[in-house]
């Protein structure tokens, strides 16, 4: 069975052929012209036939190369009849365009399905070449931008030109927020870009959000919480000014109406009429530093940015702590790892924020036996740089964590409530990060995070 497949086959065709050739050469002493050119002809052909039957594995080999080459998974490869030889690679050529099949449907599929969440989800998307080509947009980003369809995102020009604008100069990782009027109404968009290389071409993809609802609730939020505090502050001083005023006017009445009769005034009336202004005086000086404290606030200077080795700011802050430390009896500890911990920011500004931690932290361990107060600095474990402030005092109960970086809110008797509000703005002036976990009665941790 196998002899009359490919290798009996070319056998035959071979013995076939040295006969006809022998034939050939036999005829070719005679003038037999007719027969000799038959017999030729004949010779041609089975050299043609044999070169095409052998050649057929090589086109097949082609056909299948091709058929990769252009994404045409439509082949099939049979199985003429060359033997079992053959069989397994016709067999495997088959596998393999099934194989191919299956991944094309699978990546269809998956694309289809990549498209429908494109598609569904609610943050609007926009891929676009360097050009400004847009390669996909998705629905949400159309009903955003109030368009159909975007072939270049330079057509967006004449809605929002800062938009163009920060779209072409936004780099990966990078956020940016874009303020564009529509129509009278204020968008207040955020723009976060990546970049990937596809079919060696570069683009950048854009996730486009309106956060004007939630800038609008955080800021209604962040204006009440201020109205209370500016309200407790000033009515805590303006209600014994008011009283106190109306007593030293009854006071001057009475004085003034007893003068009128001829009857000397009591030395009481001039004690209570000097204890009031005085009163008077103390609570307007203190409504006077609350409001400078305010303007304080409000003003933190820009920083200036440069690099620094952590040890040197830490040797100041901790040569500023010595003496407090000493008249205390407090075990301050300070640790840097490693050593040579260099970091880019503004070293006066981080100095005050670590002063006022340092602060905080003792008027906390004020009242304990065995005060603690480490100093930290260290990597994390994405590689950023942290300081910690660790003390052993009593803590902060949990229904005040979030209220302590509030404005003029203090959880400590006399507290001005300004420290941790000003260092928190100095953080994000630096892209940072301050936060804290307290453990009652164990530990208070303060940990910045650059």
């Amino acid at each position: 069975m196998v002899y009359k497949r490919f290798r009996a086959n070319c056998t035959i065709r071979i013995l076939l052929l040295g006969a006809t050739i022998c034939g050939f050469f036999f005829l070719f002493k005679t003038n037999l012209y007719a027969a000799l050119f038959i017999l030729g002809t004949l010779i041609i052909y089975q050299i043609y036939t044999l070169i095409r039957y052998v050649e057929k594995t090589n086109r097949d080999l082609t056909r299948f190369l091709q058929s990769i080459k252009y994404s045409d998974f439509s082949q099939t490869f049979k199985d003429d009849g060359l033997g079992s030889s053959f069989e397994a690679l016709r067999k495997a050529f088959n596998e393999v365009m099934n194989a191919f099949r299956k991944t094309r449907t699978e990546k269809e599929e998956h694309y289809r399905y990549l498209q429908t969440v494109v598609q569904h989800i609610g943050i609007g998307l926009i891929a676009f070449q360097p050009s400004g080509e847009v390669e996909l947009i998705n629905t949400a980003a159309k009903r955003l931008l109030k368009v159909p369809h975007l072939k270049n995102i330079k057509s967006l020009e004449s809605w929002s030109k800062p938009l163009v604008s920060t779209l072409f100069k936004l780099k990966s990782k990078e956020k940016a927020l874009v303020k564009v009027e529509d129509d009278n109404e204020l968008l207040h968009l955020v723009l976060y870009a990546a970049e990937y290389k596809l079919r060696g071409h570069n683009f950048s993809l854009v996730s486009i959000q309106n956060i004007h609802s939630e800038l609008e609730e955080k800021e209604i939020e962040a204006w009440q919480k201020l109205i209370r505090v500016l309200t407790h502050e000033i009515m805590n001083s303006i209600t014994p000014i008011a009283s106190l005023a109306s007593t030293i006017n009854e006071l001057i009445k009475e004085s003034y109406n007893l003068g009128s009769s001829g009857e000397n005034i009591s030395p009481e009336s001039f004690t209570d009429i000097r204890d009031a202004s005085q009163t008077i005086q103390k609570r307007s000086q203190g409504l006077l530093h609350f409001v400078d404290a305010y303007r304080n606030l409000t003003l933190v200077q820009k920083p200036n940015f440069q690099i620094f080795a952590v040890k040197e700011l830490f040797a100041r802050v901790e040569k500023l702590m010595q003496t407090h430390v000493k008249d205390k009896s407090i075990n301050f500890k300070v640790t840097i790892e490693p050593q040579s911990l260099e970091l880019a920011a503004d070293p006066e500004l981080i100095e005050q924020v670590l002063i006022n931690l340092l602060l905080n932290a003792l008027h906390a361990v004020k009242r304990r036996k065995k005060a603690k107060i480490d100093l930290d600095a260290r990597l994390d474990g994405r590689g950023k740089i942290l300081f910690q402030v660790t003390d052993n005092g009593p803590g902060i109960l949990e229904e005040n964590l979030e209220k302590i970086f509030i404005p003029f809110y203090s959880t400590k008797e006399g507290g001005s409530g300004i420290g941790l509000s000003l260092s928190r703005q100095i953080m994000r002036l630096h892209n940072g990060f301050i936060g804290v976990h307290s453990e009652p009665n164990v530990e208070t941790v303060f940990t910045l995070r650059f």
